[in-house]
């Protein structure tokens, strides 16, 4: 029966797919983490209370950056090219979603406009995060090889969503809740439309890798695009809400550091 478990399992246990599993997730992790140090670094002067906050964000990212290459290592594999197609992150900013790299790479303090774009942004992206750490911990949190890299993994991003809902409630009170709202209504409509496309590309190459035949490549497409057809129609909804989580503060101390593995 093909499943989300299923799948997975196939890719984790062929060498070749997993390097390139692992190369883009390390791939975007790594980016993520960069993106956060240069907002912390030019945040908006009347909103430097959240540097501590950004910071720790793209450290978590860094992190988990290192956990993916770790787990590479540890099978005695190497990273590999991201396929361009592949490459949620980079296709996001093409989209205009988010702050674009060329803002971040000048040193020119970034507007209180720009940090509402940003967390607007990440609220979203972290959901999908989320959601999919949710399902591995499901499916593979016993797991010997990775169990307990996702786990780490699930934790973090459970507290990074946990801190742009809180931090864009207390903006909105501030008086930042229409820009926060139709921000969040921009980044989800893009967000699905990207997934979609980064999804078939994977699959296109896990595909080829695992040499799955036609009526299971074909299976996977649709299943995708049903998802998305699902996601413009009503799915994306779960990604523009806004309510106060139980986790508070949850960016507010050191990031944790990555154990071995």
């Amino acid at each position: 029966m093909l499943t989300a478990k299923s799948l997975f399992q196939e890719i984790i246990d062929n060498d070749e797919s997993f390097q390139l599993f692992c190369s883009i997730a390390a791939s975007g992790e790594t980016q993520g983490g960069w993106e956060n140090a240069r907002i912390a670094a030019l945040v908006a002067p009347g909103m430097r209370e959240l540097t501590p906050k950004i910071t720790r964000h793209g450290a978590d990212e860094d992190k988990h950056g290192r956990i993916f290459n770790a787990l590479l290592r540890k099978r005695g594999l190497e990273p590999v090219p991201v396929p361009p197609e592949t490459d949620y992150t980079m296709l996001l900013e093409r989209r205009g979603i988010g702050l674009a790299h060329d803002k971040l790479r000048r040193d020119e303090p970034l507007t209180e406009q720009d940090i509402v774009v940003y967390l607007a942004h990440s609220r979203v992206t972290e959901q999908r995060a989320a959601d999919q750490m949710d399902m591995l911990v499901t499916y593979f949190g016993n797991h010997p090889e990775v169990g307990k890299a996702i786990h780490m993994i699930d934790n973090d991003e459970a507290n990074h969503l946990a801190y742009c809902h809180e931090e864009l409630l207390r903006l909105a009170r501030e008086g930042h809740g229409r820009l926060i709202q139709r921000t969040l209504r921009e980044s989800a409509l893009a967000e699905i439309k990207v997934y979609r496309d980064v999804s078939l590309a994977v699959m296109g190459h896990m595909g080829r890798i695992l040499r799955w035949p036609r009526p299971k490549a074909a299976a996977l497409v649709a299943g995708i695009h049903g998802m998305h057809a699902y996601e413009r129609v009503a799915g994306w909804h779960k990604m523009v809400d806004l309510r106060m989580p139980e986790r508070l503060d949850a960016l507010g101390g050191p990031a944790t550091p990555a154990p071995a593995f």
